[in-house]
């Protein structure tokens, strides 16, 4: 096997070891992960930073945009929407329901995301009372997501991955979006749909400013 072969084959590194003294002085900074190295999935530029004050950071430059889960079910999804949030750096995620939820698919992002809990339909919906709800669900009288203007305070609305979105919960919301498929499958995953309503909020209301 040649030498390329084997460089190609060799696990890439994750992370970043120890930092070589002396340190930085700065408040940031981890010094557990100073000492012992930062194998975190986080940008370089956050490398040995606190949990805390990455949060922080990302607090001052946040999108106005919220999500709203509801988890009746511990939805496996939500770690993965949580990621996707974390991403996108959106101002707020509201989970309705239970609070236990997979974390393990967040990928750690839940350390930095602003993260609120309802009990209740009616407790979320007077937490963000003025803002515009969307629904995305395959239901009557859905409009597709190509057509749908996503304004800047708008909070995107997600069910569970089998039952959609309650009742209840449609009553509250202004608009109903679904997104256009050209296959077999009556539904993409929930975690997919998510990312992908993130994305076009962001393409109308970040990208294209």
């Amino acid at each position: 096997m040649s030498e390329r072969n084997n460089e190609e084959k060799s696990p890439r590194p994750i992370g970043v070891g120890p930092h070589p003294k002396p340190w930085p002085k700065d408040e940031r900074l981890d010094p557990e992960l100073l000492a012992n190295g930062d194998k975190r999935n986080v940008l370089d530029r956050y490398r040995y930073w606190t949990s805390n004050a990455i949060k922080a950071d990302l607090a001052q430059k946040t999108h106005t945009l919220h999500i709203a889960i509801e988890n009746w079910q511990h939805d496996f999804n939500i770690g993965t929407i949580v990621r996707s949030a974390n991403a996108f750096n959106v101002e707020a995620i509201h989970i309705i329901g239970r609070k236990k939820w997979n974390q393990r698919g967040a990928m750690v992002t839940d350390k930095y995301v602003n993260i609120i809990y309802h009990n209740s339909i009616a407790d979320f919906a007077a937490s963000v009372k003025g803002r515009r709800l969307i629904a995305v669900d395959i239901t009557a009288g859905a409009t597709p997501l190509s057509q749908t203007v996503l304004q800047e305070n708008t909070v995107l609305i997600f069910g569970g991955e089998g039952p959609g979105i309650s009742n209840e919960l449609l009553a509250e919301v202004d608009d109903l979006v679904f997104i256009e498929q050209f296959g077999s499958t009556r539904s993409i995953n929930l975690g997919v749909a998510a990312g992908i309503l993130m994305y076009a909020w962001m393409q109308q209301n970040v990208l294209e400013k």
